[in-house]
């Protein structure tokens, strides 16, 4: 049986920052009914045998693919490709950062990482974190839309892992991160996908039957097929470069690339360089 039905627990902590409903009702494509859902997991961000620990394990493919995808791009310095630091002074929006799981070792890569989220308590986990381990990494409390409005064209790479499943308006969403981004930039989104068996294992059999997540954990309407999500990022002048698919082992806690996009996929696309 798919690793899914673990994986499904990898969600974000989405409580809502104090006295800023209206990114949920405005310039925000979170749903309002994600916070209930997801604000109890708020504790167990830095748990890596917790609820969310397919998302630590998740980083053994999310960061080589952001970092592999900056060094095809030529993004990188070649002095810096075979450093520990070989992300040295790129700059790093991660959306939807919730505790800081990806946040952190971006940073350690040498990135400069900016990690936004619209939520509080995640956020005061983050911050802590990351104090602890003498990393500075620059935190704020936001949407996307609102954030992008005084960041137009900052970043060289944008990173939404395990965020669109739980966005309402993709088509915003998308297009503020396309904004964020410098020309040639880079945004890299991990999701699920629009299928019977992401649908019947993630939602039906995970919360219903087997009660692995609370229910309401996933809304599958909100998954999006790859050739639905890379229209909208070529509507918003993003060309995909890749596209894998994810298989998480939940033995093993163990994700590897597959060919197999029916669950968990992967995509980086580029923006136009004269945008």
């Amino acid at each position: 049986m798919s690793g899914f039905l673990i994986r499904s627990l990898a969600v974000r902590s989405l409580v809502q920052c104090p006295n800023r409903a209206h990114l949920f009702s405005t310039v925000g494509t979170i749903d309002s009914e994600e916070v209930e859902n997801f604000q109890k997991l708020a504790a167990e961000w830095w748990n890596p045998c917790g609820p969310l620990k397919p998302l630590h394990s998740m980083n053994k493919l999310r960061i080589p693919l952001v970092r592999d995808g900056l060094i095809n791009e030529g993004c990188i310095a070649i002095v810096h490709v075979r450093t520990s630091t070989p992300l040295k002074g790129m700059s790093v929006l991660d959306v939807g950062c919730g505790g800081g799981i990806l946040s952190e070792p971006l940073a350690r890569l040498g990135a400069v990482v900016t990690g936004l989220d619209a939520t509080s308590n995640a956020l005061d986990v983050a911050r802590k974190h990351a104090k602890d381990n003498n990393l500075a990494i620059n935190y704020m409390c936001s949407s996307v839309e609102e954030f992008s409005q005084n960041n137009i064209g900052k970043f060289d790479a944008v990173v939404a892992s395990e965020v669109v499943e739980h966005v309402t308006e993709k088509a915003s969403f998308i297009a503020a991160c396309s904004k964020c981004l410098k020309p040639s930039g880079s945004i890299f989104i991990t999701t699920l996908n629009d299928t019977f068996l992401a649908h019947f294992l993630g939602v039906w059999m995970a919360e219903n039957m087997l009660s692995l997540v609370p229910r309401g954990t996933h809304q599958s309407e909100k998954f999006v097929k790859p050739h639905q999500l890379q229209r909208i990022l070529e509507d918003n002048g993003l060309r995909t470069k890749l596209m894998h698919g994810m298989i998480y082992n939940f033995v093993t806690n163990n994700w590897s690339w597959s060919s197999n996009r029916s669950i968990n996929y992967a995509m980086h696309a580029v923006k136009n360089a004269d945008l």
